[in-house]
């Protein structure tokens, strides 16, 4: 099963890794969960900590038991990250393939994944959201800016950011 959400990405995996650290070891609901990260990691409200949680569980290094949610015996290494995310994440593999056809003349933009892959939007979600369009452009964004954590993209400079927002991408060095 792959997950919808995708937060925003961080500046580097440490900083991942202190959003894994957030999590408990010892098993906890996802309320308990939830705020413990709401907490250490300063997020705004309990469902961008309920996104981190399913993306972390995603990406390998969060773990849901029968007791709750617990911290994952993993590192946020590069190849774990990009393990998750070809496994668990939603449009993953076909962000990867838009990126093997982008080239530096014609990059990958926020926008371009948006029209690639917006017939794959869960119709639940177009339904009840009137701002589907806005929240899955933006989630493309963020979904870029995991890739190019992990060597997966790469920015191309030079090109103004998108008018959806974001830069535009190519291949990255481990894709």
């Amino acid at each position: 099963m792959r997950l919808k959400p995708v937060p925003e990405p961080p500046a580097d995996l440490d900083a991942l890794r202190e959003y894994q650290r957030a999590v408990p070891l010892v098993p906890g609901d996802t309320d308990d969960c939830c705020a413990r990260l709401r907490r250490r990691r300063d997020l705004p409200d309990r469902q961008t900590a309920n996104d981190w949680l399913a993306f972390l569980r995603a990406l390998g290094l969060a773990e849901e038991t029968s007791r709750g949610f617990v911290r994952a015996d993993a590192d946020p290494t590069p190849e774990r990250v990009r393990k998750g995310l070809r496994e668990g994440v939603l449009l993953v593999p076909e962000a990867l393939a838009a990126l093997r056809e982008a080239s530096h003349e014609d990059p990958l933009t926020p926008d371009d994944l948006f029209a690639a892959t917006r017939d794959r939007v869960p119709r639940h979600d177009r339904a009840r959201n009137p701002e589907w369009e806005t929240a899955w452009r933006d989630r493309a964004a963020r979904l870029l800016g995991w890739l190019a954590l992990v060597d997966l993209a790469a920015p191309v400079d030079g090109v103004p950011d998108s008018p959806g927002g974001g830069p535009a991408y190519v291949a990255g060095d481990a894709l």
